[in-house]
């Protein structure tokens, strides 16, 4: 009795070729290009079939469990650490904790699978996106890093709101600094630039937006050098600034702020990590595993950056807020409310009217120098205080160290005045006053 055989498609076709490379209507070279295999495995068919018949075409896997099923228990060792440790985590960043941290033998589609049927992921539908035209890497590594804060809540509730500086490397794709900052301010970009520089020397160009700190966005204005104290600073270490005109021009750096508010946000979380000098110090490491999974081979193995050529005490010179001011005739200087008086052995006049240059470092300490060199000052008087002026970005950091009201100790004596008036508690006197 004959028996039901069950064959696919791709067996269907297998078995016509065989029919006519048994009656010589085809060559074995010409049947291996029409099934796309080898002459090799066309043998090998032909000898299967020769043998069995048309069963000798199909399959011996079917019906039998995955060579590639996984083990037993390790699925439900990865569904009770997803819901424990990683219930806010995507496919891809769950797969290198469960595979590099606990072991286990997975592969990033069954950790999916995995998620989806247990509610922690949902598919994403493509969305049409807007099309922008390409722009191919530069060919060597540092010769354009992109530079971006990214406000966020980095620290979730751990800690409070702050910025992340992030610069990349355009050619790489490497990252080459983080930042933790409670503002994105300019003393902010000249600290992480100045760590940057320690790192890997000077890139050619600094790739930004349009903020305040890169670039003057008053048109047609009448004082000042044109140039923003990083501006100013970039270009005394010879650094180009370009300005993107809109955010997808930067792609890279606003790509990478994604991925690290997804990532790094659960990385703080792992290690406990909740101050930005634990979060600065920890960045280093960060950084190298970063690089490591998703930085790319530049075309050229040419690097751009050069060394810096300035001293210790130059660079905290160019790194610092400098505004001009004029003597006075009595040699004095006036700078956010403060009045300088120069201290000088040499005689008044040369220096009546000079112009000199006030540099403030982030620590607020106040350098004076005229044509280059610093001079001696005293703190003539302090005005008195007056509205401070604040960039959009730098107010909630400034109202967040406004002191308290002080709040007394539950032990203070101030709680318990009133309480007792000429050694008699207050009820019996209000009683006694009563009748």
């Amino acid at each position: 009795m004959d028996k039901l055989l069950t064959m696919s498609t791709k067996e269907l076709t297998r078995l016509e070729v065989m029919k006519r490379l048994e009656e010589k209507r085809v060559k074995q070279k010409e049947a291996a290009e029409m099934l796309g295999v080898s002459e090799r495995h066309i043998r090998r068919l032909l000898r299967a079939y020769r043998q069995d018949g048309e069963r000798g075409l199909i399959s011996k896997r079917r019906g039998k469990p995955s060579n590639n099923r996984m083990k037993p228990g390790v699925k439900q060792q990865a569904i009770d650490l997803l819901h424990s440790r990683y219930h806010d985590f995507g496919p891809t960043l769950a797969h290198e904790k469960l595979s590099e941290v606990h072991k286990l033998d997975l592969s990033v589609g069954s950790v999916r699978q995995i998620m989806i049927a247990e509610g922690q992921w949902k598919p994403r539908k493509v969305k049409q996106q807007a099309v922008h035209q390409m722009r191919l890497r530069r060919a060597c590594r540092g010769e354009l890093v992109q530079i971006d804060g990214s406000p966020h809540a980095w620290f979730e509730d751990r800690g409070p709101v702050c910025n992340l500086l992030v610069y990349i490397d355009d050619a790489s794709g490497k990252l080459m600094e983080l930042f933790f900052t409670p503002a994105e301010s300019t003393l902010s970009y000249f600290a992480a630039t100045r760590r940057y520089l320690d790192r890997h020397g000077r890139p050619f160009a600094f790739y930004s937006d349009k903020n305040g700190i890169f670039i003057i966005n008053i048109k047609n204005a009448l004082s000042g050098s044109g140039l923003t104290q990083f501006g100013r600073a970039m270009k005394q270490l010879d650094i180009e600034i370009i300005c993107a005109n809109t955010p997808q021009a930067k792609g890279r750096v606003e790509r990478v702020n994604e991925t690290l508010q997804d990532r790094l946000v659960k990385e703080l979380r792992l290690r406990e990590i909740s101050t930005l000098d634990a979060a600065n110090a920890f960045a280093p490491e960060y950084i190298e595993d970063f690089n490591h999974r998703f930085a790319v081979q530049p075309r050229s193995n040419y690097d751009a950056h050069c060394p810096v050529l300035f001293s210790e005490d130059e660079l905290n010179v160019i790194f610092s807020l400098q505004e001009t001011r004029m003597l006075s005739k009595n040699l004095t200087l006036q700078y956010k409310k403060v009045i300088y008086q120069i201290q000088t052995a040499r005689p008044t006049y040369a220096l009546r009217k000079a112009q000199v240059t006030v540099c403030e470092n982030a620590q607020g300490d106040i350098t004076i120098l005229y044509k280059g060199k610093p001079l001696n000052y005293s703190v003539f008087r302090k005005q008195q205080r007056q509205a401070e002026v604040l960039t959009s970005k730098e107010i909630d950091t400034h109202l967040k160290k406004k002191k308290k009201p002080h709040k007394p100790a539950p032990d203070h004596p101030w709680r318990h005045y009133g309480r007792h008036i000429s050694g008699k508690p207050i009820q019996e006197v209000v009683s006694h006053g009563n009748d």
